[in-house]
């Protein structure tokens, strides 16, 4: 049966030329389960709000989507409510009230549900979910990772029949990324829900859709199977989507003679199937530079501890953090563990209890505002706090009044450029997609040209190319005397441009060193391809470019 049927469906926002959608015709079946992707401005975002009623944008839409059976405004509001689920890209955009508990409720007393039903269905999804701990506490306190869990536990008590989602793990880290994955698989097969979701991390949930579907400048690229999809992308002959591919299909398609459709493995378990397991020992070049051990310490953090209330648990303990003049740092871990906490004791945005913080030599604490805020730049975790202007432009040179005005004009062209995103300079900030709002930050940053740039989740929101484009750019500046100090949860984006890394743990740093030597052996904090090539006949990698560069690629595997 049909879920939801799009008759050449068209969008634009109010005043603009550009057509977001142009022509979709899509029908999706009850119980399927069909991932979005596409690159950042495509339109994926708006082709989801437009089948949730309540979150359609202001603007000329034409078409028909019918909910089945039936015009989207013909359906009684609460019952459409109820029946579709929304989970949005920005956690903060979808709390509205001031303890866990209250948000979590807030829906169902919205819609008049009993006390009994309601304790009900909040006993079995916290106890599913395990946030017994957080129901206390508020909302402005959780990490983004935690938020997103609340948004999604909020919306699955009101049991949807379709759940529509748009970048759900882009703020968790790797093990809460696979489990909120494996529990939407869950969902799908032993309720039926329908789920729609849209994604740029896809490696993982090729194996899991029915279908796939790809957009570009608002137009259907490809909407077939996983399998299908990925053999169409290779015989495209510009191959502009190769980096949405999972890693292990592309080792596939690239290294196997003769590929055959129903075998391009999908999952880690397909992929050793076909490698063999047959393991021998190969040398194994790092991905990545070593550490820069000549160079001199920029940023020095020694036994920094901080709690955000005297009677809350402490979320930094005897942190000791060093970065050298000219890295590229990286520091992952698990949601909740201390990271953003530790980047803004390092730009001096929290003051720590104890411990001592210097910056080129001198303590944080006894140096003036204009000698040290002047050096550094931080891209927050969400970017939309950072825009004040009306445009892009404007907020690139607002700040920027002591360079010379052809300078300044010289280097914002470059740096929209630089980021592809020089059609949105008359642009809103607001009225960009999440990636894109996150180019245009960093963009806006880097006018300053900073000694040392602090980033929280860089990558969130970013489809694989722009990922690959500011990978490229950031090393360029690296090479230029940028130095670097980063929070993700992009574990693949870390071992491909990161010099060093760290893990956090407990408030504390757990591991350090090179990508090589915190990521290879993992089960959860490392990347797919390297899971699939462990303990084969092959050379153990971190990234598809380290494969291709170390296999033999003229060897019919």
């Amino acid at each position: 049966m049909e879920v939801f049927r799009l008759n050449e469906v068209s969008f634009s926002f109010p005043e603009e030329e550009q057509i977001v959608l142009q022509d979709i015709s899509v029908t999706i079946n009850e119980g399927e389960f069909v991932i979005i992707g596409g690159a950042s401005g495509s339109g994926k975002t708006t082709l989801l709000k437009l089948l949730k009623k309540e979150l359609r944008p202001t603007g000329d839409l034409k078409g028909d989507i019918v909910f089945r059976g039936k015009p989207v405004e013909e359906w009684d509001g609460k019952r459409l409510i109820e029946q579709i689920g929304y989970v949005f890209q920005d956690p903060d955009n979808q709390i509205v009230m001031d303890e866990v508990m209250q948000e979590i409720v807030f829906g169902l007393e919205n819609l008049g549900y009993s006390n009994f039903e309601m304790r009900k269905r909040v006993a079995e999804m916290v106890h599913f979910f395990g946030v017994e701990d957080l129901l206390r506490a508020k909302p402005s306190e959780l990490s983004g990772g935690q938020k997103q869990l609340l948004n999604l536990l909020s919306v699955l008590l009101m049991k949807p029949r379709v759940l529509l989602l748009d970048e759900p793990t882009s703020q968790l880290d790797p093990v809460a990324a696979k489990e909120l994955i494996l529990m939407l698989e869950r969902l799908n097969k032993e309720t039926g829900m329908t789920i729609v979701l849209v994604e740029h991390r896809m490696e993982e949930l090729y194996a899991m859709a029915d279908r796939v579907l790809f957009l570009e400048k608002g137009r259907v690229l490809y909407n077939s199977t996983s399998r299908e999809v990925i053999a169409r992308v290779y015989q495209d002959e510009t191959k502009q989507l190769l980096a949405y591919l999972p890693s292990f299909s592309r080792l596939y398609m690239e290294f196997e003679s003769n590929p055959i459709l129903d075998s391009i493995p999908l999952t880690v378990k397909e992929c050793k199937q076909w490698i063999g397991q047959d393991a021998k020992e190969q040398a194994v070049q790092p991905t990545v530079p070593g550490k820069a051990e000549s160079s001199p310490f920029l940023l020095q953090m020694e036994d920094v501890y901080y709690r955000y209330k005297i009677d809350a648990p402490i979320v930094l303990k005897n942190f000791h953090l060093t970065i050298r003049k000219g890295e590229f740092f990286s520091l992952v871990g698990g949601n909740g563990s201390g990271k953003t906490t530790a980047l803004r004791a390092g730009l001096g945005s929290i003051k720590p209890q104890r411990g001592k913080i210097w910056f080129e030599g001198r303590e944080i604490g006894k140096m003036k505002d204009s000698e040290w805020l002047g050096k550094i730049a931080y891209l927050p975790q969400n970017p939309r706090t950072y825009f004040l202007q009306q445009t892009i432009e404007e907020e690139m040179l607002i700040n920027h009044a002591h360079l010379k005005a052809e300078e300044a004009e010289r280097r914002m062209n470059d740096l929209l450029e630089t980021f592809g995103i020089t059609h949105l300079r008359s642009r809103h900030p607001y009225d960009c997609s999440g990636g894109e709002m996150q180019k245009a930050a960093l963009a806006c940053m880097l006018m300053s040209e900073p000694d040392l740039l602090f980033m929280d989740e860089p990558t969130k929101g970013m489809d694989p190319i722009s990922k690959q484009q500011l990978g490229e750019l950031l090393t360029h500046l690296q090479k230029q005397g940028l130095t670097i100090f980063m929070v993700t949860h992009d574990i693949g984006f870390t071992a491909h441009f990161a010099n060093r890394c760290a893990m956090m743990f407990d408030g504390e740093i757990a591991a350090d060193g090179t990508p090589n030597e915190l990521f290879k052996g993992n089960y959860f904090y490392t990347t797919a391809i390297n899971r699939a090539t462990r303990e084969t006949r092959q050379a153990e990698v971190l990234t598809y470019e380290e494969a291709v560069a170390i296999w033999n690629v003229h060897e019919t595997i």
